[in-house]
C-alpha cells in the first residue's frame, strides 16, 4: 500500500476529466473536514496567472478548507473572463461545499494565454465533491490530476512522533518544465493533521521551501502559475505548536524531507532529461552564497549541454561559479566528481592528474554529484539539476501543436 493524501486525518481528495485535457484527468480537490492553518509561497514572477491573485487574498487569514486544482490550461494572460473564471472556481467549490469562499485556495497549470474554460472546470468541480474520498485511490486520482508534461505522478508521505501522538503528512506536486529556484518553481500541496499556527507554519513552510523546492532547476524559467501551498487541521489533536521548541524543530525536519523528495521527483522528470544532477557547494562563507553559486551552476546551459553529452568540459563549472556574484578566492577552490569524491578536478585552484576518461565515466551516470569546496568557511549548500537534451527542445518546440 503507498500512502498518500488520503492516509491525512480528515482529508478528502479526488481527481476527475472534465475534457480540458484530452486523456488526463484535470480537476483535483484536496478537502479538510475541519478549517486548517495553511501557509502558501507563490511564484515572484510579475506576468501571474490569476488564480495566484486569488490565492493570495485568501490565505491572508491562515485559515483554509479546500483547494482545487484544474491541469491543462494556466489561466494566465487571460483578462478579465479568467479573473471571472478563478473566482467562480472558488465561488462553486465554497458553495458545493458550504464552506466560506475565502477558504479556498485556486491552482491552475498549463497553457498560457488560452481562453479559460470555466463552465468545464465547475462541472469538473461539482464531480470532485461528489465523489471525493477518504480512500487511497481518491489521492492518487488528484496527484495524476494536476499533471501537464510530467510523465509520472508525484506524491509522498510521511508520520512521525509529537506529544506521543503519531501526526501524518502527505503531498503532491506536478512540475516538468519552467522549473527554476524562485520561490515556487511548480505546484505543491502539502496536508498534515498536525496542530500548530499559521504563523509558525508560514514560517516552517518558507524555510522548507528555500531549502528544497527553490535549489532545483530544469530550465530556467520561472512560470506565471509556481505555487507550493500547506494545511494543517490539528485532527491529530496534539497540543498545538505555538513556539520555536523542539516539536516545532521536528515538524520542519519532516517537511523539509518531504518537500526534498517532492522537489527530487520533479527534476528527475525534467522534460527531455536523462541525467539527475546534484551540485554540492562547501566551505563557504555564508549559506545564502553557496546557494548562489549552487543554484548559478546547476541553471548553466553549458554545464546542463555538457552534462548530457558526458563532456568533461569542469571549466564550464568553475566559470559558472565565478559570474554567481558570490566572492571567493579561486587558487582555494577544490572540485570533485562522483559520489563520494571519486576523482578530484581542482587541488587548491590547481588542476590535479586526472585523466578525462575518469571524469566521463563518473558522468555516465542517471545520477551525478558535483562537489565545488570553496575552502572559506563552513557553509553549505546543494542544488539539482538536469541535463538538456534534444528532447527538451523537441517538447518545447511543439508544445502548442
Amino acid at each position: 500500500m503507498i500512502n498518500n493524501l488520503t492516509d491525512v486525518r480528515g482529508i478528502n481528495a479526488w481527481g476527475a476529466h472534465m475534457g480540458i485535457k484530452s486523456k488526463r484527468r484535470d480537476i483535483a480537490l484536496i478537502y479538510s473536514d475541519k478549517p486548517a492553518s495553511a501557509a502558501s509561497v507563490f511564484t515572484q514572477n510579475l506576468v501571474c496567472a490569476e488564480p495566484i491573485k486569488l490565492s493570495r487574498k485568501h490565505i491572508k487569514d491562515g485559515s483554509i478548507q479546500a483547494i482545487i486544482i484544474n491541469s491543462g490550461n494556466a489561466n494566465a494572460c487571460t483578462g478579465q473572463k479568467g479573473w471571472e473564471g478563478a473566482v467562480a472556481m472558488a465561488e462553486t467549490t465554497a458553495k458545493e461545499l458550504d464552506i466560506p469562499v475565502e477558504s479556498v485556495l485556486v491552482a491552475s497549470t498549463g497553457l498560457i494565454g488560452e481562453p479559460f474554460p470555466t463552465e468545464k472546470v465547475l462541472s469538473g468541480i461539482k464531480e470532485c465533491v461528489s465523489k471525493m474520498s477518504k480512500r487511497e485511490i481518491a489521492g492518487s486520482l488528484a496527484a495524476n490530476a494536476i499533471l501537464t508534461t510530467d510523465t509520472f505522478a508525484k506524491e509522498g508521505y510521511s508520520s512521525f512522533e509529537i506529544d506521543d501522538t503519531t501526526i501524518n503528512m502527505a503531498g503532491i506536486a506536478k512540475g516538468s518544465g519552467m522549473i527554476h529556484p524562485n520561490m515556487a518553481t511548480m505546484l505543491g500541496f502539502i496536508v498534515c493533521d498536525v496542530a500548530i499556527t499559521s504563523e509558525l507554519l508560514d514560517k516552517a513552510l518558507r524555510e522548507a521551501v528555500n531549502k528544497t523546492f527553490n535549489m532545483i532547476t530544469v530550465d530556467g524559467d520561472t512560470s506565471t502559475n509556481d505555487m507550493v501551498s500547506i494545511i494543517c487541521n490539528g485532527m491529530a489533536e496534539n497540543k498545538i505548536i505555538d513556539e520555536e521548541d523542539e516539536r516545532y524543530d521536528l515538524f520542519l525536519e519532516h517537511l523539509i524531507k518531504l518537500c526534498k523528495h517532492l522537489a527530487m521527483l520533479i527534476v528527475s522528470d525534467g522534460e527531455g532529461s536523462t541525467k539527475l544532477v546534484e551540485y554540492r557547494v562547501e566551505g563557504a562563507k555564508t549559506e545564502e552564497g553557496a546557494r548562489q553559486i549552487a543554484r548559478t551552476i546547476s541553471d548553466s546551459n553549458l554545464v546542463k549541454t555538457a552534462i548530457f553529452g558526458t563532456d568533461p568540459n569542469w571549466g564550464r563549472i568553475f566559470a559558472a561559479a565565478g559570474r554567481a556574484g558570490v566572492s571567493f578566492d579561486p587558487d582555494k577552490v577544490d572540485l570533485y566528481f562522483g559520489s563520494g569524491r571519486a576523482v578530484q578536478i581542482l587541488d587548491n585552484g590547481q588542476p590535479t592528474d586526472h585523466s578525462r576518461e575518469e571524469v566521463k565515466k563518473e558522468m555516465n551516470t542517471s545520477t551525478i554529484t558535483i562537489t565545488l569546496t570553496l575552502n572559506e568557511g563552513t557553509e553549505e549548500a546543494v542544488a539539482w539539476g538536469s541535463d538538456l537534451s534534444y528532447e527538451y527542445v523537441r517538447i518545447n518546440a511543439e508544445y502548442t501543436t
